[in-house]
């Protein structure tokens, strides 16, 4: 659907926001850039006022230390392109004031858009629940595995894009910066292990649709049925949804809803568990385990949710 650009407005500088209930900002993805931004526009602002950042990554806890009323930033985080995904990261804290939830949900909802509601912890949903899409394929990758038959293998199974495909067009660079923001705000967890095979596909400058060359850009891929490639991948992202359960997210369907939402999935991450059968995943993820090289030590720990569930 077009926009109606009758109803935007440029201003030329942060004193013309004065009126306004809620500001969103979607500067660069720099902590120091986005709290000196908070920092200046808060006294602007009516006390009521909500702040919110649409930061795919950073700590809200961190940039609220700039100002006077942290309880009034909170995380809104939208998909790219924003005006046609539908999900939308509500990211707060305990200490948010209610009103200010109540309201960003209430203005967010008025727009179309489904809200989910996650708590302040690196990745918050779905960027941390989606790594072991691309984490598998790059293990599998570096067992001598081809990208094209990865990609091929979720093809087939419902799939609108391989992790290659993704990792491609998402560009390699941004795919990295995300994973170690993860893997540095998860204490070097091997779950979010940075892959040398992504390391040097940025190195490269092959960074995917952006550069015209990536780990399968301008290739043609068939799906092909691989049980094997498919049940890895989808029993490392049950387990990494199950482990957002153990630090306290909403609800498994919550998860499978922003998911599906997020990155088109054909189904959410206990829903593929589901469907292969717990005791199933539970395996494949032992054997995992016992198969693991030492730097992967740890990755495949089955989350005591997993086994609750």
């Amino acid at each position: 659907r077009h926009a109606d650009v009758s109803r935007f407005a440029v201003f030329q500088g942060l004193v013309d926001l004065a009126p306004c209930d809620l500001v969103i900002e979607a500067i660069a993805e720099k902590l120091d850039a986005k709290r000196a931004l908070f920092a200046e526009l808060e006294p602007i602002l009516s006390k009521k006022a909500i702040l919110a950042t649409n930061t795919s990554a950073l700590s809200i806890n961190e940039m609220s230390q700039v100002l006077v009323r942290p309880e009034r930033l909170l995380g809104l985080h939208f998909f790219n392109p924003a005006p046609a995904m539908k999900l939308v990261e509500l990211v707060v804290r305990s200490t948010n004031a209610p009103d200010a939830i109540r309201l960003a949900r209430q203005i967010v909802e008025a727009a179309g858009k489904t809200v989910i509601e996650c708590a302040d912890q690196p990745g918050f949903i779905v960027n941390r629940c989606a790594r072991p899409f691309y984490g598998e394929a790059l293990a599998m990758l570096e067992e001598g595995q081809s990208a094209v038959d990865i990609d091929a293998a979720m093809l087939a199974a419902g799939y609108r894009l391989g992790p290659f495909a993704l990792i491609d067009l998402i560009g390699a660079d941004i795919n990295l910066a995300a994973t170690k923001s993860l893997y540095d705000g998860m204490q070097n967890h091997p779950r979010y292990y940075l892959f040398q095979s992504l390391i040097d596909q940025v190195a490269s400058g092959k960074l995917g649709a952006k550069t015209g060359k990536g780990f399968v850009t301008g290739t043609q891929i068939a799906p092909q049925v691989n049980d094997a490639i498919v049940l890895r991948i989808e029993a490392t992202l049950a387990n990494e949804a199950a482990s957002l359960l153990d630090d306290g997210a909403q609800s498994p369907a919550s998860i499978d809803l922003a998911m599906k939402l997020a990155l088109n999935f054909p189904r959410g991450p206990f829903e593929s568990a589901q469907r292969w059968g717990l005791t199933a995943v539970r395996d494949a993820l032992t054997a995992l385990a016992i198969n693991a090289p030492p730097p992967l030590k740890g990755r495949y720990d089955i989350s005591p949710s997993l086994l609750s569930l």
